[in-house]
């Protein structure tokens, strides 16, 4: 439940002293408050103030908790046209309302619950690739944004080559075809969730139909002319007859308890080890070759629920508990690998170390220095930023021409920009600070023709184009700050501008949900269209000077009081990223405004100078963001204690990245469950 912004600025001003007279709050909601939010035959907003009934009620209810910290916590109330809270009110109530929510939770502390769920496309292929150690793709993966060719990505170097070759998705799904197999086709692809990602548990249903995909699937795979010794890494291990003249049975028992054990993350019992050895045998009776029944075996497995879904095993009990060590290391593989455990995570499992805080710490780092981790950005980072909206950007060719050249598109360089960043900021551990404002950038030879004034090199490096597969990209020092970044780049301008101009409004949006976590409420269903400018205007409004009148709507007012300074600190930059002093009708660009209501700017390069002095605020927005990728799903009041810990923790290494993501698998809710009550998830 999200909290109405009218309810949160009349309990901004009366909390403060609910502490020591919690009737206070009382008395002021029956004078101000309940004849909305309370009294009459319709409650809006759906907040029923009069069952608030004393202080202690609010600490029952977490998630009004947290939407009333979040909207003090971001200065979003009281509204502007309010009495405002004095800063050290304010603080010492943030501390108030934070300390009641942890009390709250101290005493129940119920974490959202991750539903069963299928893996995505993007998880499958992983996993299907490390079973059976395959040297390719199970398919093509259009939704990886961009591919490495020369090799660049080699975490454990600590260090990103200057000139890197790389492929991109807007180039077409063939440009990014790696080595597959033959004949193996791919479900449709799995959509990004709003304000999520593409592992969210409850966008990740099995339906009927999708069951006997998969089933198809499976046997595709093991029967493609691909599949065979050349390719596959456990063929002897597995797919060849066993060899010399000992108990041949037994040999392939104990082959297909390690195959099973990998396949389930766990390790496997008994009669379900004596089924598929049942089966086996069978066909081998049949007269089947050895390698075509151990096929037939493993088109069955990797279309098993076993294998297919991800799932906390249910136990007896209610509460919140320890993760075992085997759900422990599928976290942890599926975070940072997007694929299954490999053997030595399973071995530490099955020991009962993994959770030891040494081991533990080891196996985050190994993790983070294995060539896996480049599944982890493709896919975090091209979602955190939403950057597959750029590929249906459309800039008008008349107003653009720049933006088109030969048969492709800019973006299919802009788009490397902030993924060869985030890739360089993880593989060299660097602050995360260095993602808004970095000393650094990656461009191309087109790239840098495209962003105009805003070039690097201005003529002084000899920047290789690539080919149209394999385009090059180098890394060059940002000494003209209005540069760089996830925000001020070429993909994010034009992904969030429209076919004819750029779009504050939307611009605001991407910034409060990427940057700080804090997504708007969707517009009203009856918002009419911006006007545009007309010829015959004796003096042609600015954009901000039309979107003021726009938002003289009540009900607009409080989502853009939120969102329209951090669009218009970006107006500088046009609808295809390129650097401007003034509109088309010759008006100035204004980008000044106020973040959070403290921090003024009158230029792009002061609005990162605002953002990075609320930098422990984007930490923990990151940490958000990364905790429900790595949990697939939403956080809830019960994550936020953690958030403040993983953001501390960050901040006490120099903000580092690694630190960050360290800190995400050392939180409590990624080791932790909540169970409801006892029941069976086996399959």
């Amino acid at each position: 439940m999200r909290i109405p912004l009218s309810v949160v600025a009349t309990l901004a001003v009366i909390l403060p002293a609910a502490a020591e007279d919690p009737s206070a709050v009382l008395q002021v909601f029956e004078k101000n408050c309940v004849e909305c939010h309370g009294k009459g035959e319709k409650v809006k907003g759906d907040v029923d103030l009069m069952a608030i009934r004393s202080g202690s009620d609010l600490s029952q209810d977490p998630e009004l908790l947290k939407s009333i910290i979040d909207a003090i916590d971001f200065e979003e109330m009281p509204p502007e046209d309010e009495p405002q809270l004095e800063p050290d009110v304010r603080a010492a109530f943030l501390a108030d309302l934070k300390g009641l929510l942890r009390e709250s939770l101290a005493e129940t502390k119920v974490y959202p619950r991750t539903p069963i769920r299928r893996m995505n496309r993007f998880q499958y292929n992983n996993a299907v690739v490390d079973l059976f150690r395959l040297n390719r793709e199970v398919f093509s993966l259009p939704e990886k944004m961009m591919r490495e060719h020369d090799g660049y990505f080699q975490p454990a170097t600590g260090r990103v080559p200057d000139v890197v070759k790389v492929g991109s998705r807007p180039l077409g799904k063939s440009q990014l075809i790696e080595p597959r197999l033959a004949g193996v086709a791919p479900f449709p692809q799995d959509l990004r969730a709003e304000h999520g990602f593409d592992n969210q548990a409850d966008h990740l249903s099995m339906s009927p139909l999708l069951m006997e995909a998969f089933l198809r699937l499976g046997q595709s795979i093991t029967e493609s002319d691909d599949f065979n010794p050349k390719t596959v890494g456990h063929w002897k291990s597995l797919f060849a007859p066993p060899a010399g003249s000992g108990n041949a049975e037994q040999e392939t028992r104990r082959r297909l308890r390690v195959f099973l054990t990998m396949a389930f993350r766990r390790p496997v019992e008994e009669d379900v080890l004596d089924r598929y050895a049942g089966f086996l045998s069978e066909r081998l009776e049949a007269g089947v070759r050895y390698d075509d029944a151990v096929a037939e075996l493993a088109a069955a497995v990797i279309a098993s629920p076993r294998f297919l879904y991800l799932y906390d095993r249910g136990t007896a009990g209610k509460g919140t508990v320890t993760v075992d060590h085997f759900e422990l290391a599928s976290r942890m593989s599926f975070f940072l690998w997007g694929s299954i455990p490999d053997n030595e995570l399973l071995d530490l499992a099955g020991k009962g170390e993994l959770g030891n805080p040494d081991v533990l710490s080891k196996q985050i780092d190994r993790m983070l220095a294995d060539r896996r981790l480049k599944r982890f950005c493709d896919s975090f980072p091209t979602q955190w930023l939403q950057l597959e909206r750029i590929v249906s950007s459309t800039p008008s060719r008349e107003k653009y021409p720049d933006f088109y050249f030969s048969a492709y598109r800019n973006s299919m360089h802009m788009m490397i920009e902030p993924l060869l960043l985030f890739e360089t900021v993880l593989i060299e551990n660097r602050p995360i600070t260095e993602l808004i404002d970095p000393g650094f950038s990656y461009r191309s030879g087109q790239l840098e023709k495209a962003y105009g004034k805003l070039s690097i090199s201005k003529g002084g490096w000899n920047l290789k184009q690539g080919g149209v597969q394999a385009l090059s990209f180098t890394r060059l020092p940002v000494r003209d700050r209005r540069n760089g970044g996830v925000i001020t780049n070429a993909a994010v301008m034009t992904m969030t501008s429209g076919p004819e101009r750029s779009q504050p409004i939307t611009r605001g949006a991407w910034v409060a949900t990427v940057i700080f976590n804090n997504p708007p409420n969707p517009p009203p269903a009856d918002v009419p269209p911006l006007e545009e400018n007309h010829a015959e205007e004796e003096k042609p409004l600015t954009l901000r000077e039309r979107l003021a009148m726009h938002r003289e709507r009540a009900d607009c007012r409080g989502c853009h009081e939120k969102i329209d300074p951090l669009g218009f600190a970006l107006e500088n930059y046009n609808a295809i990223g390129r650097w401007r002093d003034d509109y088309e009708n010759g008006r100035e660009v204004d980008v000044s405004d106020t973040l959070f209501r403290k921090h003024r700017f009158a230029s792009v390069i002061e609005f990162k100078d605002a953002i990075l002095a609320e930098k422990d605020r984007f930490t923990r927005g990151l940490a958000g963001h990364m905790l429900s990728f790595a949990l697939a799903r939403e956080l809830g009041a019960a994550d936020q204690p953690a958030l403040d810990r993983i953001a501390a923790a960050t901040a006490a290494d120099d903000y580092r990245m690694k630190t960050l993501i360290r800190e995400v698998i050392l939180s409590e809710p990624f080791r932790s469950k909540t169970l409801v009550k006892a029941e069976n998830t086996e399959h």
